[in-house]
């Protein structure tokens, strides 16, 4: 493939990057290293977040995946939007120094309206570790007592707030799980090991491994993902992107790896896929243009009423044609599909696929 070329058939798209997301054709070997792969995947939703590792590692069940945070292979903070994200622990160090302080600006008067300044996060800081370092992980309930009596007040979302300075800046990390809740670690403690680079280093790190785990997409599409600068990350790709391939498409300028771009001389994987992903999954999410994956006029199915709450989407062949959800539990739970209108007839293969994507996400919760 040429270092550069033009894309025909915009469809193609979702599923090059169904290969980029590993959900076709290249698989994940262990949830570790599909986390490392991914850079950084939307966890808010932790539920959700569990089954997006899962559905892109071949067998994996949940426990496995609930193992490996509690292990500290894979971590839960707050590196960049102020969303949650599963990261490597490796890379958590950097990512934090890089979006740290532009998210602390940008929410700088919030913190006004909740009285929070730099000497209550200290104090707070201060709190949290004198009580973790002495007793281990603590749930967040609990530290919010510890904030509480400590003086720190922790209404009306001053507590949450408190919380995430702390972990943006490298004091706390979610720890091991209690259910569908994570305790709260002391960062040095939980990731003996984190990676610091240099501005410039991070940058370029970012970028490069974005596209090539989020490829094709666009520099607005990382800007975006990073709330990062876009003249920034401008000058920054000039240093990455003889290591990515350009396509175009629509007179837009799409960025993936070389070894993703390569299929398109024998076959991109996915014409027959069908994938019954999370919500606030990152074939979704990972985007600011959804539009070559999401019909504009489905978006508001998937996010009603622009809330911010995504659903969880039935995706065909790198394209979203419905949501789906469980009902029932144990044994008796099953998945219920919910096509698009202008979707085509569903066909005897079509469901027999989405009742073999059920059954995979029936025996991920049992695993």
């Amino acid at each position: 493939m040429a270092a550069s070329g033009a894309l025909r058939d915009g469809r193609m798209i979702g599923r090059l990057r169904l290969a980029s997301q590993r959900l076709a054709g290249m698989e994940a070997t262990s949830v570790p290293e599909l986390v490392r792969w991914m850079t950084a995947m939307q966890a808010q939703d932790l539920p959700a977040a569990l089954w997006a590792v899962g559905v892109r590692v071949p067998g994996a069940g949940l426990s496995q995946v609930r193992a490996a945070i509690d292990a500290g292979t894979v971590v839960r903070s707050w590196p960049m939007r102020g969303t949650l994200h599963l990261a490597a622990p490796e890379d958590l160090r950097w990512m934090l120094d890089l979006t740290a302080e532009r998210l602390t600006r940008s929410i700088a008067a919030r913190h006004r309206q909740l009285d929070i300044s730099w000497a209550d996060v200290e104090k707070a800081r201060d709190l949290a570790l004198d009580r973790i370092l002495a007793d281990g992980p603590i749930s967040r309930s609990g530290l919010f007592k510890v904030f509480d009596h400590g003086g720190q007040p922790t209404q009306g979302q001053r507590g949450i707030h408190l919380l995430g300075s702390l972990c943006r800046h490298g004091w706390l990390v979610l720890g091991p799980l209690a259910g569908n809740q994570q305790l709260i670690a002391a960062f040095d403690e939980w990731i003996p090991s984190s990676r610091s680079l240099e501005r410039e280093e991070a940058l370029a790190e970012f970028l490069l491994r974005y596209f090539r785990s989020h490829g094709p997409a666009t520099l607005r599409d990382f800007a975006w993902w990073t709330q990062l600068p876009l003249t920034e990350a401008r000058r920054a790709f000039e240093n990455v992107r003889h290591g990515l391939v350009e396509l175009a498409f629509g007179g837009t300028s799409y960025w993936l790896s070389p070894d993703v771009v390569a299929l398109l001389d024998s076959r991109v994987p996915g014409a027959r896929s069908l994938h019954l992903l999370p919500g606030f999954d990152e074939f979704v999410l990972g985007y600011t243009d959804r539009s070559l994956v999401l019909a504009p006029e489905h978006s508001d199915l998937i996010v009603p009423g622009g809330n911010g709450v995504f659903k969880k989407t039935v995706v065909a062949a790198g394209k979203v044609i419905g949501t789906w959800a469980l009902q029932g539990r144990g044994p008796h739970a099953v998945v219920v599909p919910e096509l698009f209108g202008d979707t085509k007839p569903v066909t005897a293969a079509a469901e027999a696929a989405v009742a073999r994507t059920a059954k995979r996400y029936l025996a991920f919760l049992g695993g």
